[in-house]
């Protein structure tokens, strides 16, 4: 799993009034809980960057002054107009505890649906997974290269005993389904093929009157 490092200060006083302060001066409030106590710290805003603007999942590891946490990002608050972090809540984890993250859905291979005109379409771009920290995989992937038009991934489809997924067996993950354009070229294919058959039953027809015709003028 890839793991993002952070570089925090322990936070002098906890509040509304100690927030704000820090915020104006690009430190974000943090805590860490999952341990024995709960940990208050403030990051450098510009540190989160290669955690929460990346697709990947990651560990965290924490280091406030001569301490070290092993940790998941948890929860994280923006600003609704600035989209500036205003506090980020972080657990703390041991080797032996199972954990809870969002992990990345991928795909890999061509879908033959796709090909025939098809359009995939993807429910969750991440999905919830519980784990142990060294069963916990970085993404899942699935293989679409088998997916007809109106084949589909459900969770169920997904088989392993290394970690768990959060989602009912039933929900509906990625598939390839019907479009306009699809049902048009087989409504084109259908009726050209309709046309042949009548076309050979007209050339059937009118060879069948001359015939019919000549015998009778023999007569």
């Amino acid at each position: 799993m890839r793991t993002v490092s952070l570089s925090g200060a322990p936070r002098e006083h906890v509040g509304k009034k100690d927030a704000k302060k820090l915020r104006s001066e690009g430190l974000v409030p943090c805590v860490i809980y999952g341990g024995k106590e709960q940990i208050h710290f403030s990051v450098e805003e510009k540190q989160f960057k290669p955690l929460v603007f990346s697709p990947e999942a990651a560990f965290v590891h924490v280091t406030i002054g001569d301490k070290n946490f092993t940790c998941i990002l948890q929860d994280i608050q923006y600003h609704p107009v600035s989209d500036h972090i205003l506090h980020a809540d972080f657990f703390e984890f041991t080797p032996d505890m199972e954990i809870t993250m969002h992990i990345p859905l991928r795909t890999e291979g061509v879908a033959p649906g796709i090909l025939k005109g098809g359009r995939m379409i993807t429910k969750y771009r991440k999905i919830p997974v519980r784990a142990l920290p060294d069963a916990m995989p970085e993404s899942i992937t699935l293989d679409i290269s088998g997916l007809e038009i109106n084949d589909n991934f459900k969770v169920r489809d997904i088989e392993t005993d290394d970690y768990k997924i959060l989602l009912p067996e039933a929900s509906f993950l990625l598939g390839v389904a019907v479009t306009r354009v699809a049902v048009e070229e087989e409504e084109e294919e259908g009726e050209e093929g309709e046309e042949g058959e009548e076309g050979e039953a007209k050339e059937g027809g009118e060879e069948g009157a001359k015939e019919g015709g000549e015998e009778k003028k023999e007569e």
